[in-house]
């Protein structure tokens, strides 16, 4: 175990039972969610991300998408 990960189960323990059962469920569905997509892309063939950056491609060339500096805009 790492040593910021022993120091997070550390304050962890001083939390009341419920707020320690909410982190513990906040882990698990993370733990879970990181499991799903990992299989997802273990999962997509070729073919697959062929067609998705088909997609892509095209709704590029239709102007169906917006610049990152759109949605993250740099600040001043």
């Amino acid at each position: 175990m790492t040593e910021l990960l022993e120091k997070a189960i550390a304050k962890i323990k001083q939390l009341t039972t419920a707020q320690q059962d909410a982190i513990a469920t906040r882990i698990l569905a993370e733990l879970q969610d990181e499991q799903n997509w990992d299989s997802c892309f273990a999962n997509t063939t070729d073919e697959q991300w062929e067609r998705m950056t088909q997609r892509v491609r095209q709704e590029i060339m239709n102007g169906e998408t917006v610049t990152l500096d759109e949605i993250f805009p740099s600040e001043p």
